[in-house]
């Protein structure tokens, strides 16, 4: 039996394996038709964090951050590189110019970064999830016209506040 397993079952399992995706990421799909720099806000175990840049070629799609989510509420900030325009919030997080990770979210103008809008994603606690970035010629006739929204299962909040909430963002254990 042993070598019934290793030659037709384990050969099997291990196909298998290979043939289904991963289940748990953040991704970002620009659908749009330009390229765009993505920042990304959450918060871990160690704290807030903030993360860019990611440049996300027209009508692609980018793993932002891999394996289960560990929050509920991330948050992103969003530029337009060939048309000008940005996807931006309510949610005051430090950001800068050049590729950054930057921990906590207070006094960035004093700690030398720029303090930008990212708008919030509810993930409703799933395990991965997608953000659609579009253009408002792109968007269904019966959704309301935005000059530049994110679309599908996020959507900027219409009250966000003016920085994270901790009870908001609580860590999924």
């Amino acid at each position: 039996m042993t070598g019934l397993f290793a030659r037709v079952v384990l050969p099997a399992l291990v196909l298998a394996a290979l043939t289904f995706p991963a289940l748990a990421d953040f991704r970002l799909c620009n659908n749009t038709g330009s390229r765009v720099g993505v920042a990304l806000g959450y918060k871990d175990a160690e704290g807030w964090i903030t993360e860019g840049w990611w440049n996300v070629s027209s009508r692609a799609c980018d793993t932002l951050l891999r394996g289960e989510l560990v929050a509920r509420y991330y948050y992103i900030y969003a530029v337009d590189y060939d048309r000008g325009g940005e996807w931006s919030g309510h949610a005051f997080m430090c950001s800068r110019e050049k590729e950054f990770t930057i921990r906590g979210t207070e006094n960035c103008l004093a700690r030398g970064y720029d303090r930008t809008g990212y708008f919030e994603v509810d993930t409703n606690e799933q395990r991965s999830w997608t953000v659609q970035l579009t253009d408002t010629a792109e968007q269904p006739p019966d959704r309301p016209l935005q000059s530049r929204t994110p679309s599908g299962p996020s959507r900027p909040p219409s009250n966000a506040p003016q920085t994270p909430q901790d009870g908001r963002e609580g860590l999924r254990r």
